[in-house]
């Protein structure tokens, strides 16, 4: 933390409350190396390690200055402040972090982003806003039937640049910002400059200050790191489980959806809430589980690298790689789901012994120093890592099956009679003299389908 203040800093009386209001009142060092600089209206290259407090970094000078330009707005509200963010978690993680800011300042802020339908996002756009928080195929689909137009965007900030390379989003990053005015300010951050982030930077900043806090890939210094080999995939279950078990938030990270949602399962099953995160869950689901997750319902989130980039639940104390990821960069990402701003955490490792020097290999790319222990669940670094055990929390019954009948009950029932006399209809047609041909009937068939759900 610094000395400075925020006041000190330049930023506005009304936001300097709004943060004092959720116990913000000392800038972290990315804050204080760069708000100057962005609060005057130039271009800023950012980088910082997670956690670091970027956020606040492009959202202070985002809202402050939008908030002076307002003053001289006339007629309905258009869209002047623009983030991209490459996940939707990242997405919904910087709107919830510039809400309470564009509040004190009289200015709204809406999510744009895919999997759900666009029509709250257009009537948003419609009632009005001042910031669009997107990620990019949603925001290009919406411009594409125009409905959104960026000629009068004034600040422009491309969070996570790196991660945008390596999902393949930089084309269309490319097209969004040729859509926003030349003239704008422009915050870019990222870990590398790598993947083609630098062609971005040359082609969209102009005389950009670069900020760095640390070594692009430099791992949190309150953050302890351990490795735990377990001799079997028997044993590494156990210990994942007993892991699992303490009163703290903990995430784990899995490799693929499947074993992600069968995790989570398990560890219900076993008494302990979980919940999973990953690609195959509607935003709703995802949503939902999060919600669990950070309101104390599930104290454990099973995922896969989704959840690596972007979400921030205060408290998580522990995360645990059950499946290490593929490269070192992951592996920091995921890792700084804790220890964030300021707080201490703690990151497992499970290994088995056939994974030893892909491991070290990975560890040494991340400049991770740490010595694999081989332990079992009752090890006595693994106890002190679980801390108190929480209470046993008896599974939920699963849903309800159909009667043995076979027949369904309410709503299903509705649709399958539907159904069924749609069937109907379509054969008896079929065989009347004279009828539509079998085609025709069945289309007809189909929209009685349609129709019934």
């Amino acid at each position: 933390m610094s000395s400075k203040t925020f006041l000190d800093l330049g930023v506005p009386a009304q936001i300097a409350a709004a943060l004092s209001a959720q116990g913000i009142d000392s800038p972290f060092p990315i804050q204080v190396d760069s708000l100057p600089d962005t609060l005057a209206g130039k271009d800023v290259l950012g980088r910082g390690k997670t956690g670091s407090g970027k956020t606040l970094a492009f959202g202070i000078p985002m809202v402050a200055r939008l908030a002076t330009s307002a003053i001289n707005r006339q007629g309905a509200r258009k869209p002047r402040g623009l983030v991209l963010a490459p996940t939707r978690e990242l997405a919904t993680q910087i709107t919830n972090t510039l809400q309470p800011l564009a509040a004190a300042m009289n200015l709204r802020v809406t999510t744009i982003f895919g999997g759900v339908s666009q029509n709250k996002q257009v009537q948003a756009l419609r009632d009005g806003v001042d910031i669009i928080v997107a990620t990019p195929g949603r925001l290009e689909d919406l411009m594409g039937q125009g409905l959104l137009k960026l000629d009068a965007i004034e600040i422009t900030v491309l969070d996570e640049a790196d991660h945008m390379a390596d999902l393949g989003f930089l084309p269309g990053v490319t097209r969004i910002l040729n859509a926003t005015p030349r003239a704008g300010q422009r915050l870019l951050f990222s870990a590398t400059l790598d993947n083609g982030v630098k062609k971005l930077v040359d082609k969209f900043l102009r005389n950009q200050v670069m900020h760095a806090v640390d070594d692009a890939n430099s791992p949190v210094a309150q953050m302890t790191h351990h490795v735990f080999e377990a001799a079997d995939a028997d044993a590494k279950k156990a210990l994942v489980f007993a892991l699992a078990s303490g009163t703290g938030r903990r995430i784990l990270f899995m490799r693929t959806k499947h074993h992600a949602k069968k995790l989570a399962r398990s560890l219900t099953q076993a008494g302990i809430p979980a919940v999973d995160l990953h690609g195959n869950l509607s935003q709703a689901a995802r949503d939902r589980n999060l919600e669990a997750f950070s309101a104390g319902k599930a104290r454990v989130l099973v995922a896969t690298d989704v959840a690596a980039r972007g979400v921030h639940v205060d408290g998580v104390d522990l995360v645990i790689h059950v499946d290490p990821p593929a490269e070192h960069k992951a592996y920091l990402h995921r890792s700084g789901r804790t220890a964030r701003a300021g707080a201490a955490g703690d990151v497992v490792t499970i290994s088995l012994p056939t994974q030893r020097k892909d491991l070290s290999d990975l560890l040494g790319k991340a400049k991770i120093s740490v010595r694999p222990q081989a332990v079992t669940e009752k090890s006595p670094q693994v106890i002190a890592l679980i801390g108190e055990v929480a209470e046993y929390v008896k599974p939920a019954p699963p849903a309800a099956k159909p009667t043995p009948s076979g027949k369904s009950t309410g709503r299903n029932a509705q649709r399958k009679r539907a159904m069924r006399e749609s069937g109907k209809g379509q054969t008896q047609q079929s065989r009347t003299p004279g009828s539509r041909p079998k085609t025709q009937s069945a289309t007809g068939g189909q929209r009685q389908r349609q129709n019934s759900r």
